[in-house]
């Protein structure tokens, strides 16, 4: 069985050559507060590795393809820069790499629509990670709606950053309030999303029925949750709507790892007591029925 990875990050040379640095020069205060963090311990939060460590990776753990998700970048031009990256990627890679366009509605609608046209003519499959929240503009904001009416009409789902609401404080938090997603989700119903980091935990605490067109990735999971939320989530989302995803290059298990262990993640999607219907589905049927693989 091919494991997909749909929710995997990635930055150019010049990002990873001195993150801090490159953050400060332009202006993505936000990602550098997340990203180039270290913990207590002076470990590095996340690694910053190139195109070839990736795949070493995804060969180490038994990943056949990983979705490369943009950020929630503070300037469209950073996104700019990011496309272009993953453009190049997705190009060099076709048989193990897909790739998500982001966008910053500052961009404005001509420049927005014209740079998703260019990223679907690239190979991209998808749209996101966004974060509304985090990017400093309204879930109502007549770009972004363009944009995932645009989506819609492609067949491009759409990633979402999601925080629970109960999850601990970190530097870099930044609240999303839950009803939000489910009134875009509304709103837009021939879209789909998918809501990042299990959702928040959207269907499970809330009474309201979740669209249809709702799905969730796992990405960050072990430092959010135990190991038994995929059984517990799975009790009450059917596992046809949640996608495997890691994060990577987050170091999932800072307490045993001091680097990103990819493995580890898909050891413990493994260890999760589901029937082998609902694991096939969430490590790999889904996202190809979603991407088209």
């Amino acid at each position: 069985m091919q494991l997909i990875d749909a929710h995997v990050h990635l930055y150019p040379p010049e990002v990873n050559r001195d993150p801090a640095d490159w953050a400060a020069a332009c202006g993505e205060r936000h990602w550098a507060e997340l990203c180039t963090r270290r913990r207590k311990n002076g470990q590095r939060v996340q690694a910053f590795p190139s195109v070839t460590e990736l795949l070493h990776a995804m060969d180490a753990a038994g990943v056949g393809r990983a979705v490369l998700l943009g950020w929630y970048w503070e300037r469209p031009e950073t996104c700019r820069m990011q496309n272009r990256f993953y453009a190049e990627c997705v190009r060099a890679h076709p048989d193990r790499l897909s790739a998500f366009a982001t966008l910053h509605p500052g961009a404005g609608l001509t420049d927005t629509l014209e740079n998703l046209g260019q990223a679907r003519d690239a190979g991209f499959c998808g749209l996101g990670e966004l974060s509304p929240h985090s990017q400093g503009y309204a879930c109502d904001d007549p770009v972004l709606d363009a944009a995932l009416e645009w989506a819609g009409k492609m067949g491009w789902p759409v990633n979402l950053h999601v925080t629970d609401p109960e999850s601990r404080a970190y530097p870099g938090r930044v609240e999303t309030p839950l009803a939000d997603f489910l009134k875009l989700a509304r709103r837009f119903p021939q879209t789909t999303f998918i809501l990042a980091h299990w959702g928040g935990l959207l269907p499970l605490r809330t009474a309201e029925a979740m669209p249809d067109n709702v799905y969730y990735d796992t990405a960050a999971s072990p430092l959010l949750y135990g190991q038994d939320i995929w059984r517990k989530f799975c009790a009450q989302v059917p596992a046809e709507r949640v996608l495997f995803g890691s994060d990577f290059p987050l170091n999932l298990y800072p307490g045993i790892d001091a680097e990103p262990n990819l493995s580890r993640l898909v050891a413990e999607v493994h260890r999760s007591e589901l029937d082998a219907a609902a694991l096939r589905a969430i490590v790999a049927d889904n996202a190809k029925r979603l991407l088209r693989l």
